[in-house]
Formats: structure tokens, sequence, C-alpha cells
């Protein structure tokens, strides 16, 4: 499959849009964007999407995609119908129910872009009542707006009006998962979930966009030019442990550390271990304590005496301190560790994404000697632009997790594509039948495998990933897996071309680190310096080529990137 999600233009008056499968992508006004998305979602009892299929696409007037559902038990079929005039855009979705189905969301999102954070913002809530607030400057853990009934802001050269029909709704800042965007849904968080769609029912909503310019200049396009600071050491480039069912190949270790995550209520968590130690690196181990035996942490403690560490962390599975490590979870881990006589670096955070950082650090004692969070781009959405638009979030939620980390290290990974396990699911993961590597294990045994895990553009975004994390405070970035399907290399040990991305970070281990943001998301770059000179990775995910200029401490160095691709820039 193509790096690119495939896009078809619509236009009408001075609207435009990109019809991204069901997805109505970049809403503009008179050039301008709007919203970045409006699209439908069924989503089950797990928080699991439906694939929305689209039959067929009507233009006339108006455009009219017909749908339906397949997947997780769910059976809907519809239409999503979008009509303009001059000044305003409706968005109108009918879903017939033609079995019952229990969802936890069902009806319009709503994804207001990147740019509109700090905007004034005025609220009309569903009893008619008015609030004057803010689109948030730092990412909110909690919904910065509730009970909606309509939204008006000014951003990005337009003043912009939604209103929403058929239900009520809220915002959450998505930017804790790394998306560029603020989202508006239905059906509020406080109420029960899930919930039936009857059969023979309908789900009906509308949304509608009123834009209006506004006057002053047109916003300067931005210079190609990456200025880089130097700082303290390079971070650690760190490897996942690979879940993938055995035969494991021969391979040679790559980076400072195997971060392995051992969920103790599983039967092969042993032979996890095992084959996480057969790279001969210090270990990066991330305990998931089982509930219904305490006693597992000692065993698990105990099975590490001997072996090479890097850290060690401990999170519940369930409970209201879920996929966090609270001072119940980190106390388990110091007092299991001092029995079997380990010394090591006690670090904590969430399992899961900076979200449960971002809402639970109160949880967090205050004497970790690290901070530790996973980043999944791909969580809300599947699109390639999805992953390229997470870029500049990720730089803005490293930053934010290294003010919160208070001068402890801030450790961030699993970076992976997808979700290495789901956290927001209301029924048990899956476990593993057998105490061997048969089956795989956590990653391998759910929806986490992504095509692009194989593309040369891998390799941009991941140098891109790096550039964006790096910033003063953190210490670690732990990439995907050693091998398999969500791996560097493939099952049977051949490198793919995220490979030799991952070898140039490692390279830069022990240098100090050239650190800067990227003029507009899409190219950047990062380095190491040492007495000997200066080494710069760069990396460009447009979809054209960029002439790039990068300025640091000892000059400038100019060069061509292709569009999707990398280098290295030796500057000295």
């Amino acid at each position: 499959m193509s790096w690119h999600t495939p896009s078809r233009a619509w236009a009408s008056g001075p609207w435009t849009l990109a019809l991204r499968g069901d997805e109505l992508a970049d809403i503009s006004f008179d050039g301008r964007v709007a919203l970045r998305s409006i699209r439908a979602v069924v989503r089950d009892r797990d928080w699991e999407t439906a694939a929305l299929v689209v039959d067929d696409i009507v233009e006339d007037d108006t455009l009219q995609l017909h749908v339906h559902t397949e997947g997780l038990g769910a059976d809907l079929a519809g239409t999503l119908r979008v009509s303009v005039t001059a000044s305003r855009l409706t968005a109108q979705l009918d879903l017939l129910v033609r079995d019952e189905f229990w969802t936890n969301r069902t009806g319009l999102v709503v994804l207001h872009p990147l740019g509109a954070a700090g905007a004034a913002v005025h609220v009309r809530h569903s009893d008619g009542t008015h609030e004057n607030t803010r689109f948030p400057t730092q990412i909110s853990p909690h919904q910065p707006v509730q009970d909606i009934a309509e939204l008006a802001w000014t951003s990005g050269g337009l003043d912009v009006d939604v209103r929403f029909a058929g239900d009520v709704f809220e915002m959450e800042d998505q930017r804790n998962w790394t998306d560029a965007s603020f989202k508006t849904y239905n059906r509020p968080l406080a109420l029960p979930f899930p919930y039936p769609l009857a059969a023979g029912s309908h789900v009906r909503q509308w949304v509608e966009v009123r834009a209006r310019a506004t006057p002053g200049p047109a916003p300067a396009a931005p210079a190609d030019i990456v200025v880089l600071e130097e700082g303290a050491a390079f971070p650690e480039i760190v490897l996942g442990a690979a879940t993938a069912p055995d035969p494991a190949p021969r391979v040679q270790p790559v980076g400072t550390a195997v971060l392995v995550e051992l969920d103790l209520a599983t039967a092969n968590w042993r032979a996890a271990l095992e084959r996480a130690s057969t790279a001969g690196l210090p270990l990066d181990v991330r305990f998931v304590l089982a509930d219904a035996d305490p006693a597992a942490i000692v065993a698990g403690a105990h099975a590490l005496r001997g072996r090479p560490l890097a850290r060690v962390s401990a999170f519940w599975p369930t409970g209201p301190a879920r996929h966090v490590s609270d001072g119940a979870a980190t106390a388990a881990l110091r007092t299991a560790l001092a029995e079997a006589g380990i010394t090591v670096a006690v670090v904590g955070g969430a399992r899961s994404h900076f979200t449960e950082l971002n809402r639970e650090r109160h949880r967090l004692p205050d004497d970790l000697d690290g901070i530790v969070f996973s980043i999944t781009p791909l969580f809300h959405s599947l699109g390639t632009e999805q992953l390229v638009e997470s870029l500049a979030v990720q730089r803005l939620i490293a930053a934010q997790a290294a003010g919160h980390a208070g001068g402890a290290p801030v450790f961030v990974g699993p970076v992976t594509l997808r979700p290495h396990f789901n956290d927001v699911a209301t029924t048990p993961p899956p476990m593993p039948a057998h105490d061997d590597l048969r089956e795989g294990y956590g990653p391998q045994l759910i929806d986490a495998d992504d095509h692009r895990q194989d593309a040369a553009e891998l390799a941009a975004w991941l140098i891109a990933s790096a550039a964006a994390l790096a910033v003063p405070g953190v210490a670690g970035i732990s990439f995907f897996e050693e091998w398999g399907p969500r791996g560097i290399r493939a099952a049977d040990g051949h490198d793919l071309p995220v490979a030799a991305a991952v070898r140039a970070l490692a390279a830069l281990h022990g240098t100090r680190l050239l650190h800067g943001t990227s003029p507009d998301g899409l190219v950047w770059a990062i380095g190491g310096a040492d007495d000997e000179g200066e080494t710069v990775l760069v990396a460009n995910l447009d979809d054209v080529a960029r002439t790039l200029d990068v300025r640091t401490p000892r000059g400038t160095v100019g060069t061509v990137l292709e569009p999707g691709g990398w280098t290295r820039l030796p500057t000295d």
C-alpha cells in the first residue's frame, strides 16, 4: 500500500475539502482552513472503530457519501451529505441501525485545527446559556469545553462559527494522543457507556459551519531554515523487544538498551524476558502487575537477578490508577527489588499515552528516578496525514512532559505506529495460551500491525520523530521492536528501510545533542557534536522536494531533500 492516503478534491463556491475515504478533511473557506476534519465514527464497547465503507459518491449541487459499516458486529448504513451556500457548509449524517449494536460513541466528530490553540472561543450551551473561554495552549488533561451547541472563534484568518445538532457535544484536547487537533464529539463521556443502538433506529446529526475571512495580511510562508542549538547528552536510542512468534532470527543489537514489557498475569512472561536478554544490552523492564496475584512482582524481580538493567517500572492493569505507576505500584516494585538484592533506577509514569501522564501525574511518587510514557500517533485515525501531523505535537508533548518531570530524566517510548495494547478496552486483553513464544505476546495478539512499517518514508518519519522528541530533559527514546511485523527488521531478520535511520541515530550516542524545532512540522533536523565535529540528520515529510538550510554552532549547511527522504550531513 502507498505511504500517502488517497484523496480527491471537492469544491463548491468558496468552500473546498479533501475527501479521504469517509473523511471530509481540510475544510477550507477562501483557501484558509476552517476545520481539520468532519467524519462519522462508529465505536464499539472497547472504543474500537468499525470501518465505514463508502459504497457510492454522488456529486451534484451537494456531495453525498453512501456508506455502511464493516466489522466489530456493527451493521449500520446511510448517508453523509454535504451542502453549501456562500458562507455556510452543512454536513448531515443519517445512519440506519440494521441490527442492535452496543456502542461507546456513534456519530459525527469535528476536528479543529492546531492553529486554534490559544484563540478565544465563544460557547453556546444546550440550555441556551453562553460562555467565553479559550482553546488551551498547554495540552489540557481534561475536556476544555463541555455541553456544546455552538462554538465561535477566530484563527487562521477566518471567523468560524460551528453549530451542532442531534446530540450534546463536548471537546477534548487530542494533542494528548499527538493528534494535531482539538476534537468536538457527540455524547458526553459523563454519560454511561456502552449504550445500545436499537435495531431500526436512526443516528441523525448535523454540523453547520459558517466562515468569514478576517482582514489582515496572509500568513507568511515558513522559511526553510532549521536552527540547532547544542544541549546536553544525545538521548539514548532504545529498541522494543520483539513480541512476534518464534522462531527468533539472529540479529545484531542496536542502541543502548532493550525495552521489554512483562505482563505478570501471562503464562509466557519469563520466555519474553529470556528473549529480550539475548541482545546482551541493559533492559528497560516495564512490569504489568497481576491484580489476582500480588506476589507475582516478587517473582518478576527475582527473574531480573544477574541481568544488566537500565531501569525498571511497574503499572497497574486495572483500577483507578490503571496503566499508571502510582505510589502503591512503585512501593511494591521497590520492595520486591530489595528482596531480590537488585539496585536499579526505578522510573514510572504511564504505560500508555501522554494522556494518562497528563491526567494522573498527581498519583506518581515524588522520588521516581525518571518519567516514562508511550507515543502512538495512529490511535484515533490511520491516515498518513495523521502520522505526519503528529510530529509537531510530539515536540509539544516532550517539552510539557519534561516540564512536569521537575528535572527527572524523561524516557519516551515505546514509540509505535499503532497502540501496543488497548488502554481503553472494557474487556480483558487476549492472553497467550502457552508458556513459550510460539504465539508471541502483547502487541502480537491484537491489531497492532501497520502497512507503513516497511515503507521507505518511515525512516524519514523516525528521524523527524527523534528530532521532535529530543528536547532538553528527554534522556531516552524507544522506537518500534527489534524484529517482526512491528520491528525495524522483518521476521527473518533482514533490515527494513527504517533500520538505517535507527542505526544513524544510535551512532550519535555519546555526543552532545544538537536540537531545534521545525519551521513547519514537515522538515526536521537532529544532530550530535563532539571534539571531532558535528553530524546532522535531516528529514523531509513533505510530499514535494525541499531545499533546507541547517544552522549549527559551527556554521550553515544546505541540502535538497526528496519527498519522504532523509540524509546525513557532516557539517565540519
